[in-house]
């Protein structure tokens, strides 16, 4: 390891007697590479400490900041969620534990570099592309994507540069997710609530011009496909100055379906259904709208509105029939999903699905074979596909984890000989005392406006805060 990354370890690493003797008095012999600081990473790296005792974990991440999605995907007004943060952090000050921050697989190092330094290599680092609808003029400058919204509110280095155009009347929202959701009630939400969220600066002041009243939320099938939680329709429901206005159509013969389906999705539809039938009963009005509209796939963009097929559900399939409806659209945000990249070209990455192949999290040599490319790991959205929530990502981590223990116990990877672990003495690491410095920051500035943190989002500001 080279003199300048040895004493980052020393600084980042050794921060106390107390950790410095704990480390000492276990010498490690397995060494294990983490690529991505969110909360697969974070989750894995939690049970393979718990798990074994003679083990290092580095974490790299291609961001000085850690937590990804918690810190860049998770709406500012759900400051609960981001309460995960702090089993993260106690994981990443764990004596047998070391953040490599600013660090970004495909540019800084290879994967073939880290698979030479370490017995294992867990890849978690994300999805960090969006699904498009694949229609003409989705290029034009109104279309863009939710996961750029998000990034754009949240604070994600390069998005502040978005400028998302809320000058008009009504914004079109394409997918029914909770992204979807999220989105649509930050359009909508009282600026005087944003305020005191984490929401960034440069969003709030767009906000407070945003001409929005109306958000339609679109999507192929019906209301008992709807991808969005219980949770976020009741936060929905309770906008102050908001009506949510449902088509009593797209509700035909739901309710003869209620006692068929199972718990979660008979809490949800029944809350749509009693929303349907308090539309219009407010004493006064909202003057902004929520517009769910079911039973519609994409079909044509054109300026200032988007144009629908009506669909038919075929075993629970949407399909297509002759009849279209437009919609006034100007804006339009595409909310169908998220992909993963391929940031390296030793990765055996499914381009059509967009994640990487794998079984069980262990990562296949090629196609075709079947065989498991031992050492070579993927956990979270990069393996599974955008799907779940953190919840779901915990317990896909955890057994990652687990099967990364289980070949080491039964020999399937071998451990016997000694690797060196990462070197980068050219570049600005960030170590987790660096980051605890921008987070010091941020807090700090965050305090002057009534706010939890104000972000920053420019990555040479993080590198000069945290001393790199």
């Amino acid at each position: 390891m080279g003199s300048n990354l040895l004493n980052i370890w020393r600084r980042g690493l050794h921060t106390s007697s107390s950790r410095w003797q704990v480390f000492q008095t276990t010498t490690p012999t397995k060494r294990i590479c983490i690529v991505g600081a969110g909360p697969a990473g974070f989750y894995a790296a939690q049970q393979l400490l718990k798990k074994l005792d003679d083990c290092v974990v580095d974490v790299l991440e291609k961001l000085p900041v850690p937590f990804g999605l918690v810190r860049f995907g998770v709406a500012p007004d759900h400051p609960e969620v981001k309460n995960v943060i702090n089993t993260f952090t106690k994981t990443a000050e764990h004596p047998r534990l070391r953040y490599f921050g600013n660090v970004s697989l495909g540019v800084d190092v290879t994967l073939q570099d880290l698979r030479d330094r370490y017995h294992a290599v867990l890849l978690t680092y994300g999805a960090d592309q969006d699904r498009e609808l694949e229609l003409e003029n989705e290029r034009q400058g109104n279309v863009i994507s939710a996961r750029s919204f998000v990034a754009w509110y949240n604070g994600l280095p390069g998005a502040e540069n978005l400028s998302p155009d809320l000058s008009g009347r009504d914004v079109t929202i394409v997918g029914q997710g909770n992204v979807a959701v999220d989105v649509a009630r930050m359009l909508l939400s009282p600026l005087d609530t944003l305020k005191t969220t984490d929401t960034t600066e440069y969003a709030l002041e767009a906000l407070s011009r945003s001409q929005v009243e109306r958000v339609h939320l679109v999507g192929r099938r019906g209301p008992l496909q709807a991808a969005f939680t219980i949770k976020e329709l009741r936060e929905m429901i309770k906008l102050p100055n908001v009506d949510i206005r449902w088509r009593s159509n797209d509700f035909s013969g739901i309710e003869e379906q209620l006692e068929k389906l199972q718990r979660p999705r008979k809490r949800l539809t029944e809350l749509m259904l009693k929303s349907l039938k308090d539309q219009g009963k407010a004493s006064v009005a909202g003057f902004k709208q929520f517009l769910p509209i079911f039973l519609r796939a994409p079909k044509a963009i054109a300026p200032s509105e988007m144009e629908f097929s009506v669909t038919e559900l075929q075993q629970e399939s949407a399909v297509a029939t002759s009849a279209t409806e437009r919609l006034p659209s100007d804006l339009i945000l595409r909310s169908i999903g998220y992909k993963s990249s391929c940031v390296d070209s030793g990765i055996n990455f499914d381009a059509r699905k967009g994640n990487v192949r794998n079984s069980e999290g262990r990562v296949l040599k090629d196609e075709t074979s079947g065989k498991v490319d031992p050492g070579l790991y993927v956990a979270g959205w990069l393996g599974t596909g955008p799907t779940g929530v953190i919840l779901t990502t915990m317990s896909g981590a955890f057994a990652v984890a687990k099967n990364i223990c289980d070949d080491i116990a039964s020999k399937a990877l071998d451990t016997s000989s000694a690797k060196p672990g990462f070197e980068a003495d050219d570049k600005q690491i960030i170590t987790w005392d660096g980051w605890k410095r921008i987070d010091a920051f941020e807090t700090e500035a965050g305090k002057a406006k009534g706010k939890p943190r104000e972000k920053i989002v420019n990555i040479e500001e993080m590198l000069r805060i945290a001393g790199a």
